[in-house]
């Protein structure tokens, strides 16, 4: 056992701080409310006390910190989205990520790996060039290459994938990266925490006060809260909360899940994506391969695995590569994807005011976390909504101007 560590462990006083503080109870009264101790409320929390001074603040998590979805994705980071909107925004994501570790001082095992969103038919391929042209429009780092390109970064991949599906190019996105969820989630707290916002876990909301059109207090299991500005940052829970304040929204809740193998030798270094078969994959820093599909066909706010998803899944992995036939499946995991109809997130201002939301990530949310904690941050602290997002409005289901970012955004997470 190494020495730090048992220092650590014999040593009542502990020598290290806690990552977080304990608070027992909830103040009478907050400037912000973030419901949600994710990814993305913990990076507002952190963004709102460091950038805008703003350190009278309570995280509100019913469960624990990352227990959310924040703890259940494939920590994939990426920015070659369709639509001006996506691109600029997640291109700014990339370049949060890129520092972050430094901000934290704790290392995020931020790895640059390289992106293929693999093309199987024609019709795919084209969509690929149209993808491409509008990310180089925006200095974002894509391509479209061909089938060679693919097994040189690959070796181990049958490109006919068992003649069911031939790859016949790529999409490869350089900047394409992975990085450790759970210590994002640790590092924001931790940064937030230090600069004075009060995280409580295990807290539960069960109601939220509106007079006259605006928020004036939060309920808790813990007791209640005045304020009147709250973040709902709750991701598959987000239609229990919006019931709380008399708001409707297009979104609706599917399961999406995922599994890891035991971990074997290195062998694959960039992020491989196929829409057509539906998986996606990348092997992590112990050798595991993460791997997952689309959402499961049916609404569930729930989050369960089936055999069924595990089946499917390996099926398709063996068509690109057959010798993985003997690795074993060590665990699998379910999330709750909030979805919108145009693939796109839901941020920013609602008619309630004092009410913000930041929701509707679907598959896509994790590698949002950097961008969404700056721009709701400011969003929160200026109560207008930051440039960036103003084509994630919720208003705009009602106008019926869409953000149609399905193409880029369906199974590549």
């Amino acid at each position: 056992m190494p020495w730090r560590l048992l220092r650590f462990a014999l040593n009542k006083k502990h020598p290290e701080p806690r990552m977080f503080s304990v608070h027992e109870e909830l103040k009478p009264s907050y400037d912000v409310v973030i419901i949600g101790g994710g990814g993305h409320g913990l990076a507002a929390a952190y963004y709102l006390a460091r950038e805008h001074g703003i350190t009278n603040v309570c995280v509100l998590e019913k469960g624990y910190i990352g227990g959310g979805n924040t703890g259940r994705n494939t920590t994939i980071i990426r920015s070659n989205y369709l639509t001006p909107e996506g691109v600029q925004f997640y291109d700014e994501s990339v370049r949060l990520w890129q520092d972050l570790s430094q901000d934290f001082d704790l290392n995020l095992f931020y790895a640059n790996r390289g992106h293929f969103t693999l093309a199987h038919t024609d019709s795919a391929l084209r969509t690929m060039r149209w993808r491409a042209e509008v990310n180089k429009h925006y200095g974002v780092a894509s391509e479209v290459v061909g089938p060679e390109v693919v097994k040189e970064a690959a070796p181990m991949i049958d490109l006919s994938c068992s003649g069911h599906a031939p790859i016949l190019g790529a999409l490869y996105h350089a900047p394409g990266s992975v990085a450790r969820h759970d210590a994002v989630a640790w590092g924001y707290g931790r940064g937030a925490d230090q600069r004075g916002v009060e995280i409580h876990q295990r807290t539960e909301v069960l109601g939220i006060d509106v007079e006259g059109g605006r928020v004036t207090g939060v309920r808790t299991s813990k007791g209640r809260i005045a304020t009147t500005k709250v973040l709902c940052a709750v991701a598959g829970s987000t239609p229990s909360i919006l019931k709380m304040v008399g708001l409707r929204s297009p979104i609706y809740i599917h399961p999406l899940q995922a599994m890891v193998s035991e971990p074997i030798k290195p062998w694959l270094d960039p992020i491989l994506v196929s829409g057509s078969l539906h998986v996606y994959i990348s092997q992590s820093a112990r050798g595991e391969l993460v791997m997952g599909a689309s959402l499961d066909p049916y609404e569930l706010h729930g989050t369960r695995s089936t055999l069924d998803f595990v089946e499917g899944l390996t099926s398709h992995m063996l068509e690109m590569f057959p010798f993985l036939s003997n690795v074993k499946v060590m665990r699998q995991w379910a999330g709750m994807a909030d979805m919108t109809p145009d693939f796109a997130p839901v941020m920013g201002k609602t008619p309630i005011e004092g009410f913000y939301l930041d929701s509707g990530w679907g598959t896509w949310g994790f590698k949002a976390t950097p961008v969404c904690g700056k721009t709701m941050a400011h969003t929160i602290a200026t109560d207008s909504p930051h440039p960036l997002i103003t084509g994630f409005s919720l208003d705009r289901f009602r106008h019926y101007a869409l953000t149609g970012e399905k193409g880029a955004a369906s199974v590549g997470h």
